[in-house]
């Protein structure tokens, strides 16, 4: 045992050293490579040791983001209304009509909140919502420096207090106290910008003088292109801006810049230009918003298209001199003067278009909407008007635009008019890409914008494209987008007439039902005439027979929406309809109301009627038809009493009354 135990040390000591030699023979081969990799990573240890370890802040997000990225995954609705009217299901709108009524309801309805939270505060000081939601709380309007001082000045201005501010600063002038320039500057944009009168509060009571039907600035946008253009008050001579200016012991180019924008606003504009020269006189320059103001009001102080220009080129020519940098308000404002310069203006806004371009300002909606409003005339129609249509959308395809001039929200609507004017689909097409691009739909404008706009694009719809497609659009865009009037709702119809799919006329006729469009006559005849046209397969005709009858609703209804009168073609088309699914007894009370209604029907739905009565079997149906027809006098009685005998199994009784009307008729004749 003891041997076999010294055996076995002898073993592991002489293996032991063959395998350390041959532990050192590797190691000699790999020491290079592996001493770099360990002078590298002893490097780097003691860099880290010799450096700091910096903790990277939180991320720190913003109250609304949760909302933010909630409503990012959220699409629209197709079959939804409006989203500002659910909340409250019994303010669905189903017209056009609703819609703008409605709308202004609810505005009013806001107002008066808003006028209540502002003018009673104190009963609102508690704050609830998180995130604070500022519109919500109570506004200061009310004045809380009572005295004379430059801070007083300051709070009313801010506060759009215009008879109070100019008080509280003649009587600074006349306690001596000096008003610093920024506040007086202040002053004059205040005075300037509301012609010296007191602003309207969006939430106050309208004086009467500033008061508007919807209606009547409904008709001003139509009547005009630019509401703006639209002078609502003209410009006060020697009022208080005026009167402060002349008393300054300084002015400056802000100081002039107060009175030209308000002269220019205001309608003054031949006064705005005799500032101007004013101040150029004083050796003073102007700032940019001084030579916008100046070139809109250009075309306005001279007459001929050539003399316009010039003015509009000496302008910038003086801006260059002045080395005043334009802006794209600069160049919108060059672009609609040249709306007045005739056609020259065309090749003129190119090359401004391309100038703009050059000093790297990026065109808005409202400088391409001005482009278009030059180059396209409705009365001159040329297909290089479409050509440049289609350049721009070109450039602008996939691109999101944000609100930067008043005008932006009008592109979309001229472009889509062009479109409708030319019947190019494809082009109408790209200007809808363009639209659905990001938040382009926010420049679609208000709700009224938005009703032209989609209005034409469904008009166009429905005369250049296939019915499946503009059902398609038409279920994409009602009512959540679109309320249809009557004539696209006609022009909805002949599209059906065109591809023959006659059969969808049940379920458009609901839905002029659900859009509130039943009251009108023109639109229910188009139906039933349409409906009556041609005959269809049983199922077809079951269907607009119960489509018929829920017309004839439409006629009886006694209160609530105006009543829509019969008349002979409504009687005539509603009864053929029921004839033909074989309704005969709702026939009958139809032919019942000519006589009720004093209309005469004609011979061909006696004939058709004594046809259905001939299926059924009813011969004392056929009598009373033929009374009925003796009693309207009708010329067709005899051959009605004719076929009555040779076509129908008739009791002596009924014999003797067909064979005494007969005789009637032929002596009538």
């Amino acid at each position: 045992m003891a041997a076999a135990g010294k055996h076995v040390g002898r073993y592991l000591q002489r293996n032991s050293r063959l395998l350390l030699n041959n532990t050192e023979q590797w190691g000699s081969k790999r020491s290079f490579s592996c001493s770099a990799v360990l002078q590298q990573h002893a490097a780097l240890a003691d860099k880290d040791s010799t450096e700091s370890i910096v903790i990277p802040r939180k991320k720190t997000w913003s109250k609304e983001a949760v909302l933010q990225a909630l409503a990012s995954i959220v699409k629209r609705d197709p079959t939804a209304y409006p989203y500002q009217f659910q909340d409250d299901p019994y303010l669905y709108p189903r017209t056009s009509t609703e819609l703008r009524l409605f709308s202004v309801s609810q505005e009013s309805g806001r107002a008066a909140a808003k006028y209540f939270v502002n003018s009673h505060p104190k009963f609102f000081t508690k704050d609830f919502a998180e995130p604070h939601i500022p519109c919500l709380m109570p506004e200061t309007v009310t004045l809380r420096l009572e005295e004379v001082s430059e801070e007083a000045l300051k709070e009313r201005i801010s506060l759009r207090k215009v008879k109070a501010a100019v008080d509280l600063y003649d009587q600074l002038l006349q306690a001596g106290t000096a008003v610093s320039m920024e506040t007086t500057h202040e002053l004059l944009d205040l005075i300037s910008l509301y012609n010296d009168r007191e602003p309207v509060q969006e939430w106050g009571p309208q004086t009467e003088d500033t008061r508007q039907p919807e209606e009547g600035l409904k008709r001003k946008r139509e009547r005009y292109r630019r509401a703006s253009d639209v002078v609502q008050m003209t410009w006060r001579e020697n009022n208080n801006a005026e009167r402060i200016f002349n008393v300054l012991p300084e002015r400056d180019s802000k100081c002039y810049s107060a009175l030209i924008r308000g002269m220019v606003k205001h309608g003054a504009h031949a006064k705005a230009f005799s500032m101007y020269t004013d101040m150029l006189n004083n050796r003073m320059s102007a700032d940019v918003h001084i030579f916008n103001a100046l070139i809109s009001a250009a075309p306005d102080v001279k007459d001929k298209y050539v003399e316009k220009w010039e003015a509009i080129t000496e302008l910038l020519n003086q801006m260059s001199q002045q080395k005043v940098q334009p802006n794209l308000l600069t160049f919108n404002a060059v672009l609609k003067a040249l709306w007045h310069c005739g056609s020259m203006a065309k090749s003129i806004a190119l090359d401004t278009l391309n100038e703009m371009k050059a000093l790297g300002i990026v065109p808005s909606l409202a400088s391409y909407d001005h482009i278009l409003a030059i180059f396209y005339k409705p009365s001159n129609v040329l297909q290089s008007y479409t050509d440049i249509l289609q350049e721009l959308m070109s450039e602008m395809a996939g691109s999101s635009f944000t609100c930067r001039d008043p005008d932006d929200a009008l592109f979309f609507s001229t472009a889509m008019r062009i479109c409708l004017d030319r019947k190019d689909i494809e082009l109408a097409y790209r200007v809808q890409s363009l639209v659905e691009a990001g938040e382009n739909w926010r420049l679609l404008g208000d709700s009224f914008q938005q009703s032209i706009y989609y209005g034409r694009f469904f008009h166009l719809l429905c005369k250049m494209e296939h019915i499946d497609v503009v059902l398609q659009w038409y279920r994409r865009l009602v009512p959540s987008l679109y309320y249809p009037n009557p004539q696209g709702v006609l022009e909805l119809l002949q599209a059906l007439e065109t591809d023959g799919r006659l059969d969808l006329l049940p379920a458009i006729w609901r839905d002029i039902r659900t859009i509130g469009h039943d009251n009108k006559l023109d639109l229910v005849e188009e139906v039933l005439n349409l409906m009556v046209r041609e005959k269809h397969s049983a199922e077809v005709q079951e269907s607009f027979a119960e489509c018929a009858l829920d017309i004839k609703s439409v006629f009886d209804r006694d209160r609530g929406r105006p009543r829509v009168e019969w008349r002979v073609s409504s009687l005539t088309h509603v009864t053929s309809l029921l004839l033909r699914a074989n309704k005969t007894q709702p026939a009958w009370e139809m032919l019942k109301l000519f006589k009720s209604k004093n209309r005469v029907p004609p011979e061909e739905l006696m004939e058709d009627f004594l046809s259905a009565c001939e299926r059924e079997g009813a011969p004392q149906l056929a009598v009373e038809l033929l009374e009925l027809s003796a009693a309207f006098c009708l010329p067709g009685t005899r051959q009605l009493a004719q076929r009555t005998l040779a076509e129908f199994n008739l009791s002596e009784e009924q014999r003797a009354k067909v064979t005494e009307l007969e005789s009637a008729g032929g002596s009538s004749d």
